[in-house]
């Protein structure tokens, strides 16, 4: 044994090296473990809405071929208003209540689809860390919200029965979609048609959280990943496209609504 050292111990410049090396891989594994972790993220809130498509489905069956209630509980009184949304009353609809208020899932749990999935997570997406206004610590109950054009009577163009969805065709037709945590209030997502005088500007804005995409549910029941042009940045309620790639992708979902 060699004077001052301890057999079968590591020098100092050997525990740098190990330590290094370890560092090194560290580096490696965990953009790896990071983005496996987005996947799966992103294929539990797919899920999510397939389950909330699917409990859609069987209330129409239910409800000779009505959708289930849509009723919108906020309201912006203009364009481009730096105001807020108005509350109002939504009771008897898919899921009642306000997003960024509702500090238990009651609401979830009255919604008239809850009675065919009792599973208050599938209305939460998994990588919504937004949390209920005046309470850091407590997650939103909520960040799914249903097409103004799926049996909101706030709406003059909306579809009542899934066999009345023609323009666009069912597997085009969105019915749920992630939304924005920023702008998430009502169940219910508001979006101008193609036609309108206010096509190109936000009503309600959806998530870029999944590597700046977002899901949504179609109404012939399969669901998708969207990847957006543009970040989803929040400006206000009924404000315009702020880029033309954010155009572009509202172009894109105006696709998804009622067209005739």
């Amino acid at each position: 044994m060699q004077k001052g050292r301890i057999a079968g111990a590591f020098t100092l410049i050997e525990l740098l090296v190990v330590i290094a090396i370890i560092g090194i891989l560290a580096a490696m594994l965990l953009p790896v473990l990071s983005e496996g972790k987005s996947r799966a993220q992103n294929s539990e809130c797919l899920n999510n809405l397939m389950q909330l498509e699917a409990s859609c489905h069987l209330y129409s069956t239910d409800f000779n071929d009505y959708l289930v209630p849509n009723r919108a509980g906020g309201f912006v009184s203009q364009a481009s208003s730096t105001n807020g949304p108005t509350s109002a009353s939504n009771p008897d609809s898919w899921c009642p209540g306000l997003a960024p208020y509702d500090t238990t899932p009651t609401n979830v749990e009255s919604g008239l689809l809850f009675h065919y999935d009792q599973s208050v997570a599938i209305y939460h997406c998994p990588s919504d860390m937004s949390t209920v206004d005046g309470y850091p610590g407590l997650l939103r109950t909520r960040s799914y919200c249903m097409s103004i054009y799926a049996n909101c009577d706030d709406e003059g163009n909306t579809y009542h029965k899934y066999t009345e969805i023609i323009q666009p065709v069912p597997s085009s037709f969105f019915i749920f979609i992630d939304t924005q945590e920023e702008d998430i209030f009502d169940g219910t997502f508001g979006i101008f048609a193609p036609n309108d005088p206010w096509s190109g500007y936000w009503l309600d804005l959806p998530a870029d959280r999944h590597e700046q995409g977002t899901n949504l549910s179609f109404a012939d029941g399969h669901v998708e990943h969207w990847k957006w042009k543009a970040p989803k940045i929040y400006i206000g309620p009924y404000w315009p496209a702020y880029s033309e790639a954010d155009l572009e992708d509202l172009h894109r979902l105006e696709q998804c609504v009622r067209l005739d």
